[in-house]
């Protein structure tokens, strides 16, 4: 099945690569700064379509199309394009993210890095890999020396969960901080060891279906802000090196 989910992720792709900076539609979901395009709706019918006639008794959850036969076994978790405002824009980051759940638990996951024609991928159990190569979390253990990264919901003028003083308290203690826009990029740069830790204060479950498991196959820790377990249905999520971890925890709790 990672196969198939990896083909449909690149195919995916080549839609959004062919629709980058040419004159798509763009409309307004819930507000002005929620964004979504043709390309957004022509990447998830290719990818919707395909499970329907390859696996036509899984579910589907997708972003821009709701919820299909969700009481199923296997569950397909689908961000078309994310990074909408990104691609909207003109900034080449953006990517395809498709998890697999059995059961309510991730089995498989491919985030397609579109601009730069990388796959992230992982299966459960069996390690996580970018274009075919292992790839593994970094090994900084001092959070003043990390790269972290982290998003706005689209509603960060009323702050919510005290994002900012979140992002300030966190930026003030670490080498850098960036903000790329696209959350399951985060989560495999992440498990790559480009970013030592990721969070973000409001994510919905195709935002880090995927990513999540890729951390965790690279050997990373997934959490909420508190430390606990965590799916893909919490909003609050920590994603690290879990080296760092423990110490962004306790950052993420007084702010």
């Amino acid at each position: 099945m990672i196969d198939d989910v990896i083909q449909i992720a690149k195919e995916a792709g080549s839609i959004i690569r062919n629709g980058f900076g040419t004159n798509f539609s763009v409309e307004f979901k819930t507000s002005e700064t929620n964004l979504v395009t043709e390309i957004d709706k022509a990447s998830e019918k290719l990818i919707t379509e395909f499970i329907k006639k390859k696996y036509p008794s899984h579910g589907i959850i997708a972003e821009e199309g709701g919820e299909t036969k969700n009481t199923s076994e296997f569950i397909w978790v689908v961000d078309p394009l994310d990074g909408t405002t990104n691609f909207a824009h003109g900034l080449p980051i953006f990517s395809v993210s498709i998890g697999v759940q059995k059961g309510g638990e991730t089995v498989a996951g491919v985030v397609y890095d579109v601009m730069r024609d990388v796959v992230y991928s992982a299966e459960l159990g069996g390690k996580a890999f970018a274009n075919g190569k292992e790839i593994r979390v970094s090994k900084n253990a001092n959070i003043k020396r990390s790269v972290l990264v982290t998003g706005f919901p689209y509603n960060i003028s009323e702050n919510p969960d005290h994002a900012l003083e979140k992002f300030s308290a966190l930026t003030v203690v670490s080498r850098a901080m960036r903000r790329l826009g696209s959350a399951a990029i985060d989560f495999c740069y992440v498990a790559q060891g480009i970013f030592d830790g990721f969070w973000e204060v409001y994510l919905n479950p195709w935002d880090m279906c995927a990513g999540k498991l890729i951390v965790e196959e690279a050997g990373g820790l997934v959490t909420d802000f508190s430390g606990n377990p965590t799916d893909i249905f919490t909003k609050k999520v920590l994603a690290t090196n879990g080296l760092i971890h423990r110490e962004m925890v306790k950052i993420l709790l007084e702010n």
